[in-house]
């Protein structure tokens, strides 16, 4: 059995709750720009002073409503500043927060809110009042329903006038850092997402020892980042109280479609992101540059951005491949860190493996990826690269107060100050989650001799074929997505003689690379049978198989017509793909993979 358990950095305390933060910033440095928050076509800066004075009004209006400690109040609203202003304000109030997201049916909005018992929620849009209206008739105990475009804002700010300080006070004192924070409903990959409740101490304890860890990312001069990930989701959520409690600047990005326009106008020093987006960035790239004529030249740029960055790890760079990163640093390399704004230094990469490749080109082009892991139930990250000690391949070491082992079948346990206290009204399941003190992640890996962790699959996930074989789907899926054709795939073979694959195809990235492939006039809807496209995706299956033994290699794939997204179910709004749900859905399609084959 693997462990390695990294003390704390940071004393532990039971002091204080996430609700203190905003004052403590306000009176360490009231000037101090906390936000820029989007308006019309400019970005409008918000001092700390400012931010503590927003959360203070909304927290009295949350009590003159009637909102006391303890209770729960949603949140459904896309990544704007009004969502990390009510998120504060309802911790001030002694509430806890319920996020939900903003794509959720009314079906699963029902259930988060009857599971939780909210008795409020602060919706976005009339789109998200009419997705509640749905169900509220089964919501007897919601009695508060706000809107932020109906002004909801301003109104509770007005509806608070008359609570004293000395009545705020009292509601904020009433809650710690072992107190319920936040209840985060797992994404549901498999049944019913199960609500975790993370306390005030979760966030605070692993961020103020995230920050005596990554000290030149959070803390470096003029240190900012824009969220652009669902604050409903865990990850996105621990940046947000990590920038608050370590006063960098924070700005949020609601729409994807603007975030290279968002990104060079706020300019943030470090983002954070999934691996998606790099291989979207990547791969656009890469297409404009073969529009444009420069494929080669890319290409080219490319190799010896990955090769500069595998020769850190080995002793630096020759004077040779020095001169080649200095050329393509002025003519490629600067120009993909402007479109990132120009002033990024780091990436910090979760939800899924990057990849080798990925993490070595964006550490050569001068944006080192920091990729981390961690679960819902661990209060997001668990363990992460630091700028110090990147390796490019793992997830890094266990944060500062975090313990990770490796059992005997191989599942990752996590211990620490970032493990959940328990699932909400569901004390089966938190029995067997955490056990001994150490939560079963269901994730499968290894420690390597500095206590670099490696993810290598999922234990629910595993396949295996009629021979007896267990393969890991996650490492040929990763790989297969990361070409530009390919938008989500899936790897099958439980119980069958070989491993095959259902592929969908890009429908954003087809134009540009038909185009450079010679091929302009098949349209998206024909390209699942053209012979082109079928021959990329073989030599894409071809380049996956070069990560695995024969025996786990792709035998046969088929092109879906349509596409496994969030809207349609198949997808979590943390784009996890929705295993079981695709293999009822496309059973026959399946089958065909495997007709006429032998056992």
């Amino acid at each position: 059995m693997q462990e390695h358990v990294a003390p704390p950095l940071v004393e532990p305390t039971t002091e204080g709750s996430l609700a203190d933060l905003p004052a403590r910033n306000a009176a360490n440095n009231p000037a101090n720009i906390a936000f820029s928050r989007k308006e019309g076509s400019g970005w409008v800066e918000v001092t700390a002073g400012e931010f503590n004075d927003d959360v203070r009004a909304v927290a009295k209006g949350l009590v003159a409503s009637g909102i006391r400690p303890g209770d729960r109040v949603a949140i459904m609203c896309k990544t704007r500043y009004e969502w990390t202003l009510t998120d504060f304000a309802i911790w001030t109030a002694g509430a806890v927060t319920v996020p939900i997201y903003e794509t959720s049916s009314a079906e699963q909005v029902a259930w988060i809110l009857t599971d939780s018992g909210a008795s409020g929620i602060m919706l976005e849009t009339p789109s998200h009042q009419a997705t509640l209206e749905e169900v509220r008739g089964d919501l007897p105990g919601l009695d508060h329903v706000w809107q932020v475009d109906a002004g909801a804002i301003d109104d509770l700010k007005k509806a608070g006038t008359d609570v004293s300080d000395e009545d705020l006070s009292a509601a904020t004192a009433s809650i710690n850092r072992s107190s319920t924070a936040t209840i985060i409903y797992t994404s549901g990959t498999t049944g019913r997402p199960k609500g975790v409740q993370l306390t005030h101490d979760n966030f605070m304890a692993l961020a103020d020892n995230a920050i005596t860890k990554l000290k030149e990312v959070v803390k470096a001069d003029n240190a900012s980042t824009l969220l652009f990930l669902p604050l409903a989701h865990v990850f996105a959520r621990f940046i947000q109280v990590l920038c608050v409690t370590g006063e960098a600047k924070m700005g949020h990005s609601a729409d994807i479609k603007n975030l290279l326009e968002d990104f060079g106008e706020f300019k943030p020093t470090f983002i954070l992101s999934v691996p998606r987006v790099f291989e979207k960035i990547y791969n656009s790239a890469e297409a404009k540059a073969t529009a444009d004529g420069k494929g080669k030249i890319f290409a080219t740029a490319a190799e010896t951005a990955i090769a500069w960055s595998s020769a850190q790890d080995n002793g630096g760079a020759g004077l040779g491949l020095k001169v080649r990163h200095g050329v393509f640093d002025k003519l490629v390399y600067g120009k993909l860190r402007a479109a990132m704004g120009g002033q990024v230094m780091y990436a910090v990469s979760g939800g899924a493996p990057l990849g080798t490749r990925l993490g070595h080109f964006f550490r050569g082009i001068g944006v080192t990826v920091l990729e981390g892991y961690g679960l819902t139930e661990t209060t997001a990250p668990a363990t992460v690269n630091v700028p110090d000690r990147v390796k490019i391949g793992t997830v890094g070491a266990p944060l500062p107060g975090v313990g990770i082992r490796i059992a005997d079948d191989g599942e990752i346990l996590v211990s620490g100050n970032n493990v959940f206290a328990r699932y909400n009204n569901n004390d089966e399941a938190t029995a067997g989650a955490i056990q001994d003190g150490w939560f079963h992640t269901g994730d499968i890996g290894e420690l390597d001799e500095d206590g670099y962790l490696k993810i290598t699959g999922r234990k629910k996930e595993l396949l295996v074929t009629a021979g007896g074989k267990n393969v890991a789907p996650a490492a040929l899926e990763d790989r297969l997505r990361a070409h530009p054709l390919v938008s989500q795939c899936i790897v099958v073979g439980d119980q069958k003689p070989f491993i095959a694959a259902l592929i969908t195809l890009d429908e954003e990235m087809y134009p540009a690379w038909a185009k450079n492939n010679g091929i302009p006039g098949v349209s998206f809807e024909q390209a699942r049978t053209d012979e082109t496209v079928l021959k990329a995706l073989q030599d894409a299956v071809d380049d996956a198989n070069k990560s695995v033994s024969k025996a786990e290699s792709i035998r046969k794939f088929a092109v879906l017509e349509g596409d496994f997204t969030e809207d349609n179910g198949y997808l979590t709004p943390s784009l996890k793909l929705k295993r079981n749900i695709v293999m009822k859905d496309f059973h026959d399609k399946v089958e065909a993979l495997y007709s006429g084959a032998k056992e």
